[in-house]
């Protein structure tokens, strides 16, 4: 008896086995994502209505000579249909070492699909033997423009392209040289510093700003940091040999570092908090050592500048120093209380070999055609945002600028008022092709990211 029961059994495994495993294999997605040439599958994840996955995607490290070398460029995709939109996500960083899966807002507003890629040269996505002339905004747009074109292979639908801040001004830059890649861009306090060292905007950003009162106070607890030099200096170096930073490599010294984080203060006070929050701010006249060190750690944090902190963003000061430009600002508050004057640059937060000389002929180009030619572009800022102080002024051609009312560097498309929210809504969807109304997923289920993080001063 156990024997027919045996062989019975065996006699249904054996039938029902090429069904399984056919159905097992059945399994479209995956199969046109193996068929993309140059493309690994790192990971995959199943949640409820979507799949996420890391891969890997090769680029050539110089795309004007495409056999000259390459590297892994990695990326992510979170998918929810063939049939949906996609979402190109560029934050102009690095991806998080294990990524997870996470929606921007516009992806959230069309119930998208969305690509995630990491900018090249932030580690892992760069070269062995990286020549950093590599890194300029053609070669990163046409990292872009591989992976839509090869994507596309899946997704024959709209694609809506998007980034905040250095990812805004990513998204920018890939629209300025392949136009016709997606179908509309929501960029995202993006900076615009079109010749470099005219930066009176940024001036007048930080004469005006919330009020005089609390222009007054953040001022004057700078000027105090760097004239309490003497004994706030000191903690400085504590805290450095405590935690094992370092500022050779970079900065220089740790008085450089201090003046650099002091000078930082005031900036990303505006960058991350709101008008609310000058309550907040020590009075200089009566603060204590403690108060005033502990409010600049909070607010610009003294572990920044250090080479452990910097080595992570040395592809956007270098970036920075050779074509995207930074704020210089005059201080005028701050006269006779600096020992570096020329300190406030791109170039000191590089390692010696790292820094270059600015090429104003990039930024230039890019802020011409955006006035004149771009299409479908969609700018948002924050009315309190420093970065903000210079803004891309979009054509008339089915583009728009709005800002966010009291909003800092998180400003987006939820924070407009009702008037402004609506129009933005409706502008992104028509571009989509999301005609109706979309139920989207709850933030519970996919978290919003903004790609902006805590970087401090670093767009």
């Amino acid at each position: 008896m156990r024997q027919r029961i045996v062989a019975t059994l065996m006699t249904i495994l054996v039938a029902l086995t090429p069904a399984t495993a056919a159905h097992a294999a059945d399994d479209p997605l995956l199969d046109q994502l193996k068929a993309i040439p140059g493309l690994t599958i790192t990971s995959e994840t199943a949640g409820t209505g979507y799949r996420f996955f890391v891969l890997t995607y090769r680029q050539p490290a110089d795309h004007r000579h495409p056999k000259a070398g390459t590297y892994e460029q990695r990326l992510t995709l979170l998918h929810r249909s063939e049939t949906s939109p996609v979402v190109l996500f560029t934050n102009g960083y690095g991806l998080a070492a294990s990524p997870r899966p996470t929606q921007t807002e516009p992806t959230a507003l069309l119930t998208a699909n969305q690509i995630s890629v990491e900018h090249r040269f932030f580690t892992p996505s760069r070269p062995a033997d990286a020549d950093w002339s590599d890194l300029n905004i053609w070669q990163e747009a046409t990292d872009e423009h591989r992976i839509v074109t090869a994507f596309k292979s899946i997704y024959d639908t709209n694609w809506i392209q998007t980034g905040g801040s250095k990812g805004g001004m990513t998204s920018v830059y890939h629209r300025r040289f392949y136009p016709n890649d997606v179908d509309g861009v929501v960029a995202y306090v993006a900076p615009n510093d079109v010749i470099n060292p005219e930066d009176r905007a940024y001036d007048k950003f930080f004469d005006t700003v919330s009020t005089a009162e609390c222009r007054t106070t953040l001022d004057n607890v700078q000027a105090e940091a760097l004239r309490r030099r003497d004994t706030l200096l000191p903690r400085l170096e504590a805290a450095a040999a405590e935690n094992g930073w370092t500022f050779s490599n970079t900065i220089g010294t740790a008085d450089r570092s201090f003046e650099m984080t002091v000078l930082d203060s005031v900036w990303a006070f505006w960058q991350y908090s709101l008008a609310a929050d000058c309550a907040t701010v020590p009075v200089a006249a009566t603060a204590t050592d403690d108060e005033i060190y502990n409010w600049i750690d909070t607010v610009a944090g003294w572990s920044f500048y250090t080479d452990q902190a910097l080595e992570y963003y040395w592809p956007y000061y270098y970036q920075a120093a050779s074509q995207l430009g930074w704020p210089s600002l005059r201080f005028e508050h701050l006269k006779g209380l600096r020992n570096y004057p020329g300190l406030y640059t791109a170039n000191s937060s590089l390692p010696e070999e790292l820094r270059r000389r600015h090429n104003p002929v990039p930024m230039i180009d890019v802020d011409l055609w955006v006035k004149t030619a771009s299409q479908r572009m969609l700018f948002i800022y924050g009315e309190n945002d420093p970065w903000g102080a210079e803004r891309f002024k979009p054509s008339k051609r089915d583009s728009a600028l709005f800002v966010a009312p009291g909003a800092n560097h998180g400003a987006n498309i939820a924070r407009l008022n009702p008037a402004d929210n609506a129009a933005a809504t409706a502008m992104l969807r028509r571009w989509a092709g999301v005609t109706a109304s979309v139920s989207t997923f709850k933030t519970a289920d996919i978290p919003l990211d903004d790609g902006l993080g805590d970087r401090r001063r670093i767009n």
